[in-house]
């Protein structure tokens, strides 16, 4: 009995490992292209406007958001309500905690990312990268500090709005790849009030 449930068990893990480590070069090809295009429009902007040391519009957040939106399409983490909300939640908290607790980083920053996961559970909007933005609002550079609540249009909403017509467009080029997941309207509204059934 023991035997055939560790063979059974064996053979999960084996399939699952060989699952996830198949190697489609057509899905990482479009991967690739998006998130290169994702983050290089936003750098080639910020490199026509800016000198190189002060990249105000390329954050380091959107580098996260990209593994999600172009390399993990189908998760609820990286579905466009979660990707932009998430975001623009993260970047007011971040902003308004800097500006409440301006001389003590390490508070500002706790309470800012402790206050942006919470609100994103509230919200459903959960992204795990909005976590950094609201983090950079606070250890940014002094440039990035001085943009105060500028900070949520431009860089993040901007960027992030790049980043998602990215997403459209690379990942919708082939049959087996769909962004934004589709799903029924039921299923949405359930999802959005936390119904478990």
């Amino acid at each position: 009995m023991a035997q055939k449930k560790l063979t059974r068990s064996y053979r999960k893990i084996k399939y699952i490992v060989y699952k996830e480590t198949l190697v489609d070069l057509r899905e990482h090809l479009f991967t690739f292209l998006g998130a290169f295009f994702g983050i290089g429009i936003i750098g080639f902007l910020n490199s026509q406007y800016f000198v190189l040391n002060d990249n105000l519009f390329l954050i380091g957040s959107f580098g996260a958001s990209s593994v999600l939106i172009y390399g993990a399409i189908n998760s609820p983490l990286a579905q466009p309500r979660n990707l932009i909300g998430g975001h623009l939640i993260c970047a007011l908290v971040g902003v308004t905690v800097h500006q409440l607790i301006p001389n003590e980083v390490w508070l500002s920053s706790a309470l800012s990312v402790a206050s942006s996961i919470v609100l994103m559970q509230i919200t459903k909007t959960m992204h795990p990268p909005g976590g950094a933005t609201a983090l950079i609002a606070n250890i940014g550079s002094e440039k990035i500090k001085a943009l105060g609540y500028m900070y949520v249009l431009s860089p993040v909403l901007s960027g992030v709005l790049i980043l998602f017509v990215v997403a459209l467009i690379f990942n919708n080029l082939t049959p087996n790849r769909r962004y934004p997941i589709k799903m029924d309207p039921k299923k949405r509204f359930r999802i959005f009030f936390g119904y478990r059934k």
